[in-house]
């Protein structure tokens, strides 16, 4: 199974965007997402370990665009 992982920043609040970004990969590709707090305005989105939806100045990935990317990045 592939490793994906999602990092939040805590003090940010991005915990519930994190869960649901978790919870839509379970649902629509049957993936299990680790997810951890980190710091720092953090918001990044791994496949083993590269960086596939991140948040940038000015854009915040949306749980559609989360699973499109992990799904891009798990396609051969």
């Amino acid at each position: 199974m592939a490793e994906v992982s999602i990092v939040y920043c805590r003090p940010c609040g991005y915990a519930g965007r994190a869960a649901e970004a978790a919870a839509a990969l379970k649902e629509q590709l049957n993936l299990v997402a680790s997810v951890s707090p980190g710091k720092g305005g953090i918001f990044e989105v791994r496949v083993k370990d590269s960086v596939v939806a991140k948040r940038s100045k000015g854009h915040f990935p949306n749980t559609a665009e989360i699973v499109a990317a992990v799904s891009a990045a798990l396609d051969p």
